[in-house]
């Protein structure tokens, strides 16, 4: 049985219930829209800012070669950034991938994906098998993202990873800025190392 596509508004929808109602009616018509195999939505933006702190740049570079793109241990600003969002046939994940074109560099790609987990949970995947578990709510018409706990899938096994091993807490906000175009600001900090890394910048619809 081939499963249904899933776009992350039909997701989110499902995971928020009637607090969906409560989202910026541009945020709800922006994650609406549901990519077709082969026919990703585009999306560009400068981001504004990009950080990492000491111990953020060390665990990014010990992290690389199992979540290339995921952590960047570099600290600039005001550069381009392109997103696909997109399917694969015969699977319900929703994939997302980044490409930072930092100044002097090659640019960085990184894809993740997100999907539900048999719970009703959201879990995103960073890379060999590395994830967390979202919390997804409302807050001032806009929507945001909290990490509930990272995890490493083996096979048929799922192996919690203790904060204290984790980049920290993830923290995402999504401020709609018009009918085309939105904020996103990421932050991660640890409970004990403290803010380790920022992305903040403005995107449009392409």
């Amino acid at each position: 049985m081939i499963e249904q596509y899933l776009s992350e508004g039909e997701l989110f929808k499902k995971i928020l219930g009637d607090e969906w109602s409560k989202l910026h009616p541009d945020i709800q018509k922006r994650f609406e829209k549901n990519p077709e195999v082969g026919h990703p939505l585009l999306y560009t933006g400068i981001l504004e800012e990009l950080s990492c702190s000491r111990w953020g740049w060390l665990l990014a570079h010990i992290t690389r070669p199992l979540i290339k793109g995921a952590l960047i241990p570099r600290s600039e600003f005001n550069f381009p950034v392109q997103i696909q969002v997109y399917t694969k046939p015969n699977c319900s994940n929703i994939y997302k991938e980044r490409i930072y074109e930092l100044p002097n560099s090659e640019p960085i790609k990184f894809t993740s994906f997100m999907k539900q987990s048999p719970k009703g949970e959201v879990l995103e995947y960073v890379g060999s098998g590395l994830g967390m578990k979202l919390i997804v709510f409302v807050k001032d018409a806009n929507l945001h993202f909290k990490s509930d706990g990272y995890f490493w899938d083996i096979g048929f096994f799922r192996i919690p990873i203790p904060d204290i091993f984790s980049p920290g807490k993830t923290y995402l906000t999504h401020v709609n800025e018009g009918p085309s175009q939105f904020r996103i600001r990421i932050d991660i900090e640890h409970s004990i190392f403290g803010q380790m890394f920022v992305q903040a910048g403005v995107f449009k619809e392409v």
